[in-house]
């Protein structure tokens, strides 16, 4: 089974690196990645040139954004399923997409949700929040709940039946997909229980009231133009689980994830 990885950045020199040596270091023998560059300027293109005959496919050039980004990695994706890598988070392990693979073979599921921990941006070791797809089902994105994109694997069908990630969202526009891909077309999810991502804190979800406000408006609005019903007290009843997730540890997280070149 091919597996596509996308990684889309835009001045990320000083982690990405990281995020490409997380792919290649995959015991998966059929990965394709590709990156896709807004036009960075800080040094990103001589960090991925380094990487040249690992990587399958680079293209530079503006963009309207990150989900614009997105939807051109997957126009040039040929992989059976398409993982989205961010250019500063990391897999867990090298076993990741392997077992990915093998959740998929053992299954009838179009995606497979993993868990991702955030952690520190400059000691990736520091787990400062858990999100787990434990406890996700799909009427749950009525009440803003959806699954961690970074850890979420979709065939290419499902994607192509889907439509591209919507560029009318800021911060939305994957829960948008979820909704389409889980609430519209009702694509079967499998969840693989362990740990897939280390993501950096730090991204534009995670980053203040302001951005939490400008999310859940997004949702509301990604629910209304799907026929979905929903209101905004629904929505603030997830709020008290996703404290939790402040508190709440992984267990045997780091057991077999190869140390990152930054600890």
């Amino acid at each position: 089974m091919k597996v596509s990885i996308i990684t889309v950045c835009l001045n990320a020199a000083s982690t990405i690196s990281d995020a490409i040596e997380s792919v290649i270091a995959q015991t998966h023998p059929d990965i394709e990645h590709i990156i896709i560059d807004g036009g960075s300027t800080d040094g990103t293109l001589d960090v991925i040139s380094r990487y040249k005959d690992e990587i399958h496919c680079v293209v530079s050039e503006p963009d309207n954004g990150i989900y614009d980004a997105m939807n051109k990695g997957i126009s040039i994706a040929s992989g059976e399923v398409i993982g989205i890598l961010n250019s500063d988070d990391i897999y867990e392990d090298d076993k990741v997409i392997e077992d990915v693979v093998e959740k998929f073979a053992s299954t009838k599921a179009d995606i497979v949700l993993g868990d991702v921990v955030w952690v520190d941006r400059e000691n990736l070791s520091c787990i400062r929040r858990y999100y787990s797809s434990e406890r996700f089902e799909a009427w749950k994105l009525r009440i803003g709940w959806m699954p961690p994109h970074p850890a979420t694997f979709i065939k290419s069908k499902a994607y192509k039946q889907a439509g591209p990630y919507s560029l009318e969202y800021q911060i939305a526009s994957d829960y948008e997909m979820f909704v389409r891909l889980m609430l519209v077309h009702h694509f079967q999810f499998v969840r693989l229980p362990r740990v897939l991502v280390r993501m950096r804190m730090g991204g534009i979800s995670t980053s203040g009231i302001r951005s939490l406000w400008i999310m859940n408006m997004e949702i509301i609005k990604a629910c209304k133009r799907n026929n979905v019903y929903t209101n905004i007290f629904f929505i603030l009843t997830k709020v008290p689980f996703k404290l939790l997730e402040l508190y709440k540890k992984p267990k045997g997280v780091g057991s077999r994830r190869k140390a990152s070149p930054l600890e």
